[in-house]
């Protein structure tokens, strides 16, 4: 007769992987411990009991600091996605029986959040009463899962990840000078003459100018010059000025391409193609309230250098 083997499964810890999620989350002790509800004492004994499971230390601890250790950090990540989702459930929950509501924390570039993103979100939160939304403008890269955001928007060509991307439209890119600039330099005319050139240089992307032609023809220059900004705006003084040629979207360029204090070079050689592209977790499970920001952005958002161009005309008006 055959006997029936039961073999017990120890259970995740799953509230000392939250707690360590809110640990890092708020970079002490103390500050996770108010922010959830619990003791001090408490979330210690937590992050020590899930220290004793792992067989390895998770921080390092001073008098003054709270770092997470070389162990911790790829962890730290798994902790928060751990937490997301149980969150996520719980509001998924909650949200089937009422009308979305809570925060949403929402990351965009700086230039392009303040002219494309910021009537959308008024819009959004007019219809959406019971939403908060923090938005932060930045151009600096975040890490959504680490950072704790519900959704970033990039422009950028994206690499291989975990993240769940949504392409919502196409970015041009220009390479522009003002015409001062040329009548003093001359305007080339293949991208290899860059390298006579002053270049402008854009900080939070370090890598090459590259170049592509209709016949299939790529070149790539390194961009050298008197001054490097991680803001497409901080370069259009600088190019209107004279200082050099620059790389920027055509949101920023456009209204003075159109009144000719910039002109567009090497339009035969273009810049590959980028997009605006929408960054969520990669849990599947979303709160209503991010699933609806989610529908309102991808339904609102069109060509950036529309939205720019309409804002300086009406900007224009309002000033007569």
């Amino acid at each position: 007769m055959w006997g029936i083997i039961r073999v017990s499964m120890r259970l995740p810890d799953l509230e000392a992987w939250a707690i360590f999620a809110a640990v890092v989350e708020h970079r002490s002790f103390s500050a996770a411990a108010d922010a959830i509800g619990l003791s001090k004492a408490t979330v210690s004994k937590a992050i020590t009991r899930l220290e004793a499971q792992l067989n390895q230390s998770l921080f390092h601890r001073t008098s003054r600091r709270l770092a997470l250790t070389e162990a911790g950090k790829p962890l730290a990540e798994h902790a928060a996605r751990i937490l997301a989702e149980a969150r996520a459930a719980e509001e998924a929950a909650r949200d089937a029986a009422s009308a979305p509501a809570g925060r949403i924390r929402l990351a965009a570039p700086m230039s392009f959040g303040v002219t494309n993103i910021a009537p959308i979100i008024a819009d959004f939160l007019v219809a959406h009463p019971g939403i908060e939304i923090e938005l932060n403008l930045s151009d600096a890269r975040v890490d959504i899962v680490a950072e704790g955001y519900d959704i970033a928007l990039r422009i950028a060509d994206l690499p291989d990840s975990s993240l769940r991307a949504r392409r919502l439209c196409g970015i041009s890119t220009h390479v522009v000078a003002s015409p001062g600039y040329l009548a003093k330099h001359g305007m080339p005319t293949h991208p290899n003459e860059l390298g006579e050139h002053r270049l402008l240089g854009y900080a939070n992307s370090t890598g090459p100018w590259r170049f592509r032609r209709a016949d299939g023809a790529e070149v790539s220059v390194r961009a050298q010059g008197p001054l490097t900004a991680n803001s497409g705006d901080a370069l259009v003084p600088a190019v209107l000025t004279g200082l050099g040629i620059a790389r920027l979207p055509g949101f920023i360029i456009g209204p003075y391409l159109s009144s000719g204090k910039a002109v567009e070079i090497l339009e035969a050689w273009t810049p590959p193609p980028i997009g605006l592209h929408l960054l969520t977790p990669p849990s599947p499970l979303r709160p209503a309230r991010v699933e609806a920001l989610i529908a309102w952005l991808a339904d609102r958002v069109r060509d950036p250098c529309v939205t720019a161009h309409r804002a300086t005309e009406k900007a224009t008006e309002t000033a007569r």
